[in-house]
Protein backbone atom coordinates (compact mmCIF):
# COMPACT_ATOMS: atom_id res chain seq x y z
CA UNK A 1 0.00 0.00 0.00
CA UNK A 2 1.77 3.12 -1.24
CA UNK A 3 0.98 6.21 0.82
CA UNK A 4 1.89 9.85 0.35
CA UNK A 5 2.34 11.79 3.58
CA UNK A 6 2.18 15.55 2.98
CA UNK A 7 3.24 17.10 6.29
CA UNK A 8 5.58 20.04 6.97
CA UNK A 9 6.19 19.27 10.65
CA UNK A 10 9.40 17.22 10.40
CA UNK A 11 9.08 15.63 13.86
CA UNK A 12 5.49 14.54 13.29
CA UNK A 13 6.30 13.36 9.76
CA UNK A 14 9.20 11.21 10.99
CA UNK A 15 7.09 9.66 13.77
CA UNK A 16 4.18 8.97 11.42
CA UNK A 17 6.46 7.50 8.77
CA UNK A 18 7.87 4.99 11.28
CA UNK A 19 4.41 3.98 12.55
CA UNK A 20 2.89 3.72 9.09
CA UNK A 21 5.75 1.58 7.80
CA UNK A 22 5.37 -0.73 10.79
CA UNK A 23 1.70 -1.02 9.80
CA UNK A 24 2.55 -2.19 6.29
CA UNK A 25 2.51 1.05 4.29
CA UNK A 26 5.18 2.18 1.85
CA UNK A 27 5.51 5.87 2.73
CA UNK A 28 6.79 8.77 0.67
CA UNK A 29 7.04 12.13 2.44
CA UNK A 30 6.29 15.51 0.90
CA UNK A 31 7.48 18.40 3.14
CA UNK A 32 5.53 21.09 1.27
CA UNK A 33 2.58 21.56 -1.06
CA UNK A 34 4.65 21.92 -4.22
CA UNK A 35 6.29 18.52 -3.73
CA UNK A 36 2.97 16.97 -2.73
CA UNK A 37 1.27 18.29 -5.86
CA UNK A 38 4.05 17.00 -8.11
CA UNK A 39 4.11 13.53 -6.54
CA UNK A 40 0.33 13.14 -6.48
CA UNK A 41 0.02 13.98 -10.16
CA UNK A 42 3.07 12.02 -11.34
CA UNK A 43 3.31 8.92 -9.10
CA UNK A 44 0.86 6.09 -8.34
CA UNK A 45 -0.34 6.03 -4.74
CA UNK A 46 -3.04 3.99 -3.03
CA UNK A 47 -3.90 6.70 -0.51
CA UNK A 48 -2.71 10.11 0.75
CA UNK A 49 -2.57 11.98 4.05
CA UNK A 50 -2.70 15.72 3.44
CA UNK A 51 -2.07 18.58 5.85
CA UNK A 52 -3.90 21.80 4.97
CA UNK A 53 -1.26 24.19 6.34
CA UNK A 54 1.50 23.24 3.92
CA UNK A 55 4.14 25.83 2.85
CA UNK A 56 4.54 26.99 -0.78
CA UNK A 57 1.18 25.55 -1.87
CA UNK A 58 -1.55 25.02 0.74
CA UNK A 59 -3.17 21.61 1.11
CA UNK A 60 -6.60 22.73 -0.07
CA UNK A 61 -5.12 23.95 -3.37
CA UNK A 62 -3.23 20.67 -3.78
CA UNK A 63 -6.45 18.74 -3.21
CA UNK A 64 -8.43 20.83 -5.69
CA UNK A 65 -5.77 20.33 -8.38
CA UNK A 66 -5.76 16.60 -7.69
CA UNK A 67 -9.53 16.38 -8.13
CA UNK A 68 -9.43 18.63 -11.21
CA UNK A 69 -7.15 16.03 -12.76
CA UNK A 70 -9.95 13.50 -12.05
CA UNK A 71 -7.79 11.40 -9.76
CA UNK A 72 -9.93 9.20 -7.49
CA UNK A 73 -7.18 8.70 -4.94
CA UNK A 74 -8.52 8.41 -1.35
CA UNK A 75 -7.37 11.46 0.60
CA UNK A 76 -7.47 11.92 4.36
CA UNK A 77 -6.94 15.47 5.61
CA UNK A 78 -4.87 15.60 8.80
CA UNK A 79 -4.75 19.13 10.17
CA UNK A 80 -4.89 21.37 13.22
CA UNK A 81 -7.68 23.38 11.55
CA UNK A 82 -10.76 22.12 13.35
CA UNK A 83 -13.51 24.68 12.73
CA UNK A 84 -16.72 23.67 11.00
CA UNK A 85 -15.89 25.91 8.03
CA UNK A 86 -12.47 24.24 7.66
CA UNK A 87 -14.00 20.75 7.71
CA UNK A 88 -16.70 21.69 5.23
CA UNK A 89 -14.17 23.34 2.91
CA UNK A 90 -11.92 20.29 2.99
CA UNK A 91 -14.71 17.83 2.29
CA UNK A 92 -16.20 20.02 -0.43
CA UNK A 93 -12.79 20.25 -2.09
CA UNK A 94 -12.74 16.48 -2.43
CA UNK A 95 -11.35 15.01 0.79
CA UNK A 96 -12.66 11.56 1.70
CA UNK A 97 -12.10 11.97 5.43
CA UNK A 98 -11.01 14.67 7.88
CA UNK A 99 -9.06 14.13 11.11
CA UNK A 100 -7.87 16.92 13.38
CA UNK A 101 -4.69 17.16 15.44
CA UNK A 102 -3.96 16.01 18.08
CA UNK A 103 -5.03 12.46 17.18
CA UNK A 104 -4.42 8.86 18.19
CA UNK A 105 -2.53 6.73 15.68
CA UNK A 106 -4.90 3.70 15.98
CA UNK A 107 -7.77 5.92 14.83
CA UNK A 108 -5.73 7.27 11.91
CA UNK A 109 -4.79 3.74 10.89
CA UNK A 110 -8.41 2.53 11.13
CA UNK A 111 -9.60 5.45 9.00
CA UNK A 112 -6.95 4.71 6.36
CA UNK A 113 -7.98 1.07 6.14
CA UNK A 114 -11.64 2.08 5.93
CA UNK A 115 -10.88 4.40 3.00
CA UNK A 116 -8.86 1.70 1.26
CA UNK A 117 -11.69 -0.83 1.64
CA UNK A 118 -14.20 1.71 0.37
CA UNK A 119 -12.09 2.43 -2.69
CA UNK A 120 -11.54 -1.18 -3.74
CA UNK A 121 -13.81 -2.41 -6.53
CA UNK A 122 -16.36 -4.88 -5.22
CA UNK A 123 -18.00 -7.61 -7.20
CA UNK A 124 -21.55 -8.82 -6.69
CA UNK A 125 -20.40 -12.44 -6.56
CA UNK A 126 -17.12 -14.12 -5.78
CA UNK A 127 -16.01 -17.72 -5.75
CA UNK A 128 -13.09 -18.91 -3.69
CA UNK A 129 -12.50 -22.64 -3.50
CA UNK A 130 -15.95 -24.17 -3.15
CA UNK A 131 -17.40 -21.05 -1.51
CA UNK A 132 -19.77 -18.77 -3.40
CA UNK A 133 -20.06 -15.36 -1.75
CA UNK A 134 -22.66 -12.84 -2.90
CA UNK A 135 -22.12 -9.53 -1.13
CA UNK A 136 -25.15 -7.76 -2.59
CA UNK A 137 -27.56 -10.55 -1.70
CA UNK A 138 -25.74 -11.11 1.63
CA UNK A 139 -25.62 -14.83 0.91
CA UNK A 140 -22.88 -17.46 1.05
CA UNK A 141 -23.09 -21.07 -0.07
CA UNK A 142 -20.94 -24.17 -0.47
CA UNK A 143 -21.76 -26.52 -3.34
CA UNK A 144 -25.16 -24.84 -3.54
CA UNK A 145 -25.88 -25.37 0.16
CA UNK A 146 -26.48 -22.18 2.16
CA UNK A 147 -23.79 -21.36 4.70
CA UNK A 148 -25.40 -20.18 7.93
CA UNK A 149 -23.45 -17.25 9.33
CA UNK A 150 -24.12 -14.98 12.30
CA UNK A 151 -23.88 -11.20 11.66
CA UNK A 152 -20.34 -11.10 13.06
CA UNK A 153 -19.27 -14.19 11.13
CA UNK A 154 -20.60 -12.58 7.95
CA UNK A 155 -18.72 -9.34 8.59
CA UNK A 156 -15.57 -11.30 9.42
CA UNK A 157 -15.74 -13.35 6.22
CA UNK A 158 -16.54 -10.23 4.18
CA UNK A 159 -13.50 -8.45 5.61
CA UNK A 160 -11.21 -11.43 4.99
CA UNK A 161 -12.37 -11.53 1.37
CA UNK A 162 -11.99 -7.77 0.89
CA UNK A 163 -8.46 -7.92 2.29
CA UNK A 164 -7.74 -11.28 0.68
CA UNK A 165 -4.22 -10.30 -0.33
CA UNK A 166 -3.37 -8.76 3.03
CA UNK A 167 -3.20 -9.80 6.67
CA UNK A 168 -6.29 -8.68 8.63
CA UNK A 169 -5.51 -7.42 12.13
CA UNK A 170 -7.69 -7.77 15.21
CA UNK A 171 -8.08 -4.01 15.17
CA UNK A 172 -9.57 -4.13 11.65
CA UNK A 173 -11.98 -6.87 12.70
CA UNK A 174 -13.18 -4.90 15.73
CA UNK A 175 -13.61 -1.80 13.55
CA UNK A 176 -15.71 -3.79 11.06
CA UNK A 177 -17.82 -5.13 13.91
CA UNK A 178 -18.51 -1.61 15.20
CA UNK A 179 -21.41 -1.40 12.73
CA UNK A 180 -23.00 -4.52 14.27
CA UNK A 181 -24.75 -3.85 17.57
CA UNK A 182 -26.60 -7.14 17.60
CA UNK A 183 -23.87 -9.06 19.40
CA UNK A 184 -21.47 -8.34 22.22
CA UNK A 185 -18.29 -10.27 22.92
CA UNK A 186 -15.55 -10.36 25.51
CA UNK A 187 -11.85 -9.80 25.07
CA UNK A 188 -11.38 -13.17 23.33
CA UNK A 189 -14.31 -12.71 20.93
CA UNK A 190 -12.09 -12.35 17.85
CA UNK A 191 -10.45 -15.72 18.49
CA UNK A 192 -13.85 -17.29 19.20
CA UNK A 193 -15.34 -16.09 15.90
CA UNK A 194 -12.22 -17.05 13.95
CA UNK A 195 -12.55 -20.56 15.39
CA UNK A 196 -16.25 -20.74 14.49
CA UNK A 197 -15.66 -19.50 10.96
CA UNK A 198 -12.80 -21.94 10.45
CA UNK A 199 -15.13 -24.83 11.30
CA UNK A 200 -17.81 -23.58 8.92
CA UNK A 201 -15.28 -23.25 6.09
CA UNK A 202 -14.14 -26.87 6.41
CA UNK A 203 -14.47 -28.61 3.08
CA UNK A 204 -14.57 -25.37 1.10
CA UNK A 205 -10.92 -25.50 0.07
CA UNK A 206 -10.26 -22.43 2.22
CA UNK A 207 -8.28 -21.89 5.37
CA UNK A 208 -7.84 -18.99 7.77
CA UNK A 209 -4.17 -18.82 8.64
CA UNK A 210 -3.00 -17.14 11.83
CA UNK A 211 -0.02 -14.87 11.17
CA UNK A 212 1.55 -14.73 14.60
CA UNK A 213 1.75 -11.24 16.04
CA UNK A 214 -0.07 -9.69 13.06
CA UNK A 215 -3.52 -11.17 12.42
CA UNK A 216 -5.30 -13.52 10.03
CA UNK A 217 -5.13 -14.36 6.34
CA UNK A 218 -7.78 -16.12 4.24
CA UNK A 219 -6.10 -18.50 1.80
CA UNK A 220 -7.22 -20.97 -0.84
CA UNK A 221 -5.75 -24.43 -0.38
CA UNK A 222 -3.79 -26.00 -3.21
CA UNK A 223 -5.89 -25.95 -6.36
CA UNK A 224 -8.21 -23.19 -5.12
CA UNK A 225 -8.60 -19.78 -6.70
CA UNK A 226 -10.61 -16.59 -6.59
CA UNK A 227 -12.61 -15.38 -9.54
CA UNK A 228 -15.70 -13.41 -10.39
CA UNK A 229 -18.49 -15.44 -11.99
CA UNK A 230 -19.30 -14.45 -15.55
Amino acid sequence: MNLLLAEDDAILADALTVQLRRSGFEVEHAPNGAVAEYLLLKSPFDIAILDLGLPMVDGLTVLKKLRAARRNLPVLILTALDSLDDRVSGLNAGADDYLTKPFDFPELKARLHALLRRGRPLTAGQELGNLNFDRNARRASVHGESLELSPREWLLLDLLLLERDRVVTKEQIVTAWAQDRGENGGGNSVEVYIHRLRRKLEGTGLQIRTVRGLGYLLEAEAGGGLHTPT
